[in-house]
C-alpha cells in the first residue's frame, strides 16, 4: 500500500482525542451519501416521467401528422402513396379530426373527435389494446342486419365516468359544422352508440378523446371522400423530425407536416428545464457535504500538526504530505458516494417494483411514480460527487504541506 494511503487510513480509523472530529467525519460521509442518493432517485423519477409521457403521447398520437392549409385533404389516396415513398415511413393512414360537443342526458362536454380506421390504422390498433370494456368494431351499418343501428363510438374512461354512460349507452354528438336551413345554419347532431371504453392512463386523453370509424366521421362533417389529414408512423420515433422534413419536401405546398416532438415541444422543454433545475439544486447537498470535508481535514491537520512536523523532519516531501490529506478526504468522498449509490439504486428498485406512491390522475399525467434508472445519469452523479470531494481536499491539504516543522514543534 502507498505510504500516503496507509497513513490516511490510520488517521481516519484511529481513536481521536476530540470526538467532535469523528462526528464531523460521519456527518460528511452521510451528507455525500444523502446527496448522491437523492440525485439518483430524483433524476431516475424525472427520466421515468419523460419516458412514460413519451409512451403515452405516442400511444395516442401519430409520429407525424400531414395536413393541408385551408381545409380537408381530397384525393388522399394519392397523397398517401407519395408519403409511402419517403424513406423511414412505416405506415400511413387517413383520419378525421374536429372538436365537438358530446351530450348524455343533461351532461355536456367538449371533446376531440377522431375518425380512424380501427383495422388499418396503427392508432386504431393501439386504441383496441387500451380498451377496458367493449370493442372497437369497424362500422358496417350499411349491411342488412345492422340496418337502423347507430354508428359506434369509443370513449375515454374519465369521459364515460363524467357523462355517466357505459357500453351500450347512447350519446349525442353536436358538430360545429352546421347545415344550411331556411332558418340559418343549424348544428349537425347525431346519435352514437357506445361500443367501447378505453384507458390510456393519461387523464388529459381519457377525459377528452372519442374515436369513431372513419366513414361515420366523414358523414357527420359532410366531408364525403375527404379527410382532415394523414397520420404517419415512422420506423424510428426519434428520427420523426427528419422524416417530417422529407415528407414536407416531397409534398410541397399546400401541405404541411409536423412530428410528435414539435407538437409537444413546450411540454418536453418544461420537463428538461425541471430536470436540470432539480440536478443543480440537489447538487448543492453534495457541496454542503464538501464543506464538511474541508472542515474535517482542517481539524485533522490541526490535531496532527506534530505528526506532520515529524514526517517532514524525517524527509517526507511536501507533495507527499499533501497526498495524505487528499487521500483522507477522498476516502470520505468515496465512502459517501458508494453508500449513496447503493441507497439510491435500492430506492429506485423499490419504487419500480412496489408502486406504494400514488399520484392524483387529474393533476399528473401518470397514476404511479415512474422510475427509469439510466446508467449514464448514475455515472455522472457519482463522477460529480468524487470531483467535488477531490476539490474539497485541495486547500486544507495544501495548508498541511506548507506547515513548517519548527513552528509545529516550538511549543511541544
Amino acid at each position: 500500500m502507498f505510504l500516503e494511503l496507509f497513513i490516511a487510513f490510520r488517521y481516519l480509523l484511529a481513536k481521536r482525542k476530540q470526538i467532535f472530529i469523528s462526528l464531523i467525519t460521519v456527518i460528511s460521509i452521510a451528507g455525500v451519501a444523502l446527496g448522491v442518493a437523492a440525485l439518483i432517485v430524483v433524476m431516475s423519477v424525472m427520466s421515468g416521467f419523460e419516458t412514460e409521457l413519451k409512451s403515452r403521447i405516442l400511444g395516442n398520437n401519430a409520429h407525424v401528422v400531414v395536413m393541408r392549409y385551408g381545409g380537408a385533404v381530397s384525393d388522399y389516396q394519392r397523397v398517401m402513396k407519395k408519403i409511402r415513398d419517403v424513406p423511414g415511413v412505416a405506415e400511413v393512414a387517413p383520419f378525421v379530426l374536429n372538436q365537438v360537443m358530446i351530450a348524455h342526458g343533461r351532461t355536456v362536454s367538449g371533446v376531440v373527435f377522431r375518425g380512424i380506421d380501427p383495422e388499418n390504422d396503427p392508432l386504431g390498433r393501439e386504441v383496441c389494446r387500451q380498451l377496458t370494456s367493449g370493442s372497437f368494431i369497424k362500422e358496417v351499418d350499411k349491411s342488412a342486419k345492422n340496418k337502423g343501428m347507430y354508428p359506434g363510438i369509443v370513449l375515454g374512461s374519465e369521459l364515460a365516468k363524467n357523462l355517466g354512460v357505459a357500453v351500450g349507452g347512447r350519446v349525442r354528438i353536436i358538430s360545429p359544422v352546421g347545415s344550411p336551413t331556411p332558418l340559418g345554419m343549424v348544428p349537425r347532431m347525431k346519435l352514437f352508440q357506445v361500443e367501447g371504453i378505453f384507458s390510456s392512463g393519461m387523464y388529459e386523453y381519457d377525459s377528452s378523446l372519442v374515436y369513431v370509424e372513419l366513414s361515420a366521421a366523414q358523414r357527420l362533417f359532410g366531408l364525403d371522400k375527404k379527410v382532415s389529414g394523414i397520420a404517419v408512423q415512422v420506423e424510428d420515433v426519434y428520427h420523426a423530425g427528419l422524416v417530417s422534413k422529407k415528407i414536407q419536401q416531397q409534398l410541397g405546398y399546400p401541405f404541411w407536416a409536423r412530428d410528435w416532438t414539435d407538437m409537444n415541444r413546450n411540454l418536453f422543454s418544461a420537463l428538461k428545464l425541471e430536470r436540470v433545475t432539480m440536478f443543480v439544486i440537489l447538487l448543492l447537498i453534495i457541496l454542503v457535504a464538501a464543506f464538511n470535508i474541508i472542515s474535517t481535514l482542517f481539524m485533522v491537520v490541526m490535531e496532527k500538526h506534530k505528526d506532520i512536523a515529524i514526517l517532514k523532519t524525517l524527509g517526507l516531501p511536501a507533495r507527499r504530505v499533501m497526498r495524505i490529506f487528499v487521500w483522507e478526504g477522498m476516502i470520505i468522498g468515496v465512502m459517501g458516494t458508494m453508500l449513496g449509490l447503493g441507497g439510491g439504486v435500492g430506492i429506485c428498485e423499490l419504487l419500480k417494483h412496489y408502486h406504494f406512491i400514488n399520484l392524483p390522475s387529474d393533476i399528473y399525467y401518470v397514476t404511479t411514480l415512474p422510475v427509469n434508472l439510466k446508467p449514464f445519469y448514475v455515472f455522472l452523479i457519482c463522477f460529480m460527487s468524487l470531483v467535488i470531494s477531490f476539490l474539497a481536499t485541495i486547500y486544507p491539504s495544501y495548508r498541511a504541506s506548507k506547515m513548517l516543522p519548527a513552528e509545529a514543534l516550538r511549543y511541544e
